[in-house]
């Protein structure tokens, strides 16, 4: 059954409507008409089974048939991901979404090859919004990670930001195996998780040296030097693992 998205902000159980590029979608692509079932989601764990009521190219309007609510994940798991080159970025954050990551904040680190101007930014962060959101319509996840503005490390620590187990991955020699950190943590599992993952080459010391300061604790992927998006699919797995 075809999923679509509807913003939080627009949703309204008691009338459920398609915004203009979803109408499309469901119009132009998929061909839909009035009698149709479909599924629609908020993002924030709310569903509703519904039946096409009236087909406009602008705007579908709905017909709720049942309603469902999903329960969140039992850990919060953010991803602060070094900005990879090429289209990696939306691999990574179509995989993440698929693991049921919270939140995907891009960096910008000392050694991201690809950066640009902010309003270059802001349009990244609206396409792997995108790509967030069709990700959720495909595997069936109901709530939909946010992806943040790029920023760099410094700012991103600057913002106070509070985790219960904070993780970055390193190739440096204190760090240890994700496994032996998260037995460290005992029967109490952290409720919410940051795992930094860097670019190519890793992040540099310095930016190690920061992360550290602020609580991270360095991790080791193994022996095998991994590329960076799957260093990010490697630990968001081992996560939703061991803690969801």
């Amino acid at each position: 059954m075809p999923r679509f998205y509807i913003p939080a902000t627009a949703w309204n159980p008691d009338r459920l409507v398609l915004d203009p590029a979803e109408s499309h979608h469901a119009v132009d692509v998929l061909r839909m008409k009035a009698g149709d079932r479909a599924t629609v989601f908020n993002g924030e764990g709310a569903e509703a089974e519904v039946e096409i009521a009236k087909a406009g190219k602008q705007c579908v309007e709905l017909r709720r048939v049942a309603l469902h609510k999903t329960p969140p994940l039992a850990c919060r798991i953010t991803l602060g991901q070094a900005v990879p080159k090429g289209k990696n970025m939306e691999m990574i954050v179509e995989k993440a979404t698929e693991l049921g990551v919270a939140e995907i904040v891009p960096l910008l680190s000392e050694r991201t090859v690809v950066r640009g101007a902010e309003d270059e930014h802001i349009r990244k962060q609206h396409k792997w919004q995108r790509v967030a959101i069709e990700a959720c319509k495909q595997c069936g996840q109901s709530f939909l990670p946010r992806v943040a503005e790029p920023c760099a490390p410094k700012a991103f620590f600057a913002a106070g930001r509070r985790f219960d187990l904070m993780l970055i991955g390193s190739l440096q020699n204190d760090a240890l195996p994700l496994k032996q950190v998260l037995a460290d943590c005992g029967k109490k599992l952290p409720a919410s998780v940051l795992i930094l993952v860097g670019p190519e080459g890793d992040f540099t010391p310095a930016e190690i040296s920061l992360a550290k300061g602020f609580g991270c604790r360095p991790i080791t992927l193994g022996p095998i030097i991994l590329r960076t998006e799957t260093a990010a699919i490697y630990c968001m797995s081992v996560l939703n693992h061991e803690l969801q």
